[in-house]
C-alpha cells in the first residue's frame, strides 16, 4: 500500500515536471520576442521615420532620470519610455526640439540634460575640474620650489661616519664623542 502511494506520487511529480518543461519550452519564443533589448536603442514606434529619427536624436541628448548614465534612448526604464513618448508626442504636435527641451527642463530641471547650460548653479560643474587641476599643479609647484630652497643635508662628521660604517659592518659601535 505504501509502495503504491509512493509510485503514484512519483509518477505525478514526473508528469508535473514534464508539463512544466513543455509549457516553458512552448512559451519561451513568445517571451523572448517580447523581452526588451539591453544596450540597444529604443524601439521605433512612430510611423514616420523622419519623426522617429528626430525623437531618437533628441532622446540621446536627454538623461534618464532613473538610470545611471543612460540616455532615455538607451534606457528601458518605465520613466524613460514615458519621456520618449512625451518627446514623440510633442514633436508630432509640431513643437520644435528647443520647445520640447524647454518643457522637459521646466518639468525636471537641468538634470534631464546631458549637456547642462552654464549658469550660476552649474558653474562649479563646468569650472570645477579646471580649478582642481590648476590647484593641484600650483600645490605641486610650491612643494617642489620649497624643496629646492631647503638646505642640503648636512655632511656627516668623522664620528658619525665611523658609527655608520660600524653599523653596516656589524662591528661594535665606537663610543660617541661628547657634543659640545
Amino acid at each position: 500500500m505504501r509502495v503504491d502511494l509512493m509510485h503514484r506520487v512519483t509518477v505525478s511529480a514526473v508528469l508535473a515536471l514534464f508539463l512544466s518543461l513543455a509549457l516553458l519550452v512552448g512559451a519561451a519564443p513568445g517571451v523572448l520576442a517580447q523581452a526588451p533589448q539591453r544596450g540597444g536603442a529604443a524601439e521605433l514606434l512612430a510611423a514616420d521615420p523622419v519623426l522617429e529619427e528626430r525623437v531618437t536624436e533628441l532622446s540621446h541628448k536627454l538623461r534618464c532620470l532613473v538610470c545611471q548614465n543612460q540616455s532615455i534612448a538607451e534606457s528601458n526604464a518605465p520613466l524613460a519610455v514615458d519621456l520618449r513618448n512625451q518627446v514623440r508626442e510633442q514633436l508630432a504636435a509640431g513643437k520644435s526640439e528647443d520647445q520640447v527641451i524647454d518643457y522637459l527642463v521646466a518639468r525636471y530641471g537641468d538634470f534631464v540634460l546631458y549637456l547642462p547650460p552654464v549658469n550660476g548653479i552649474t558653474l562649479l560643474l563646468w569650472v570645477g575640474p579646471g580649478l582642481l587641476l590648476f590647484s593641484g599643479v600650483g600645490w605641486l609647484a610650491l612643494r617642489l620650489r620649497g624643496r629646492a630652497d631647503e638646505p642640503a643635508s648636512a655632511a656627516l662628521n668623522n664620528d658619525q661616519r665611523n658609527r655608520a660604517r660600524a653599523l653596516l659592518d656589524g662591528a661594535p659601535l665606537p663610543p660617541e664623542e661628547p657634543r659640545s
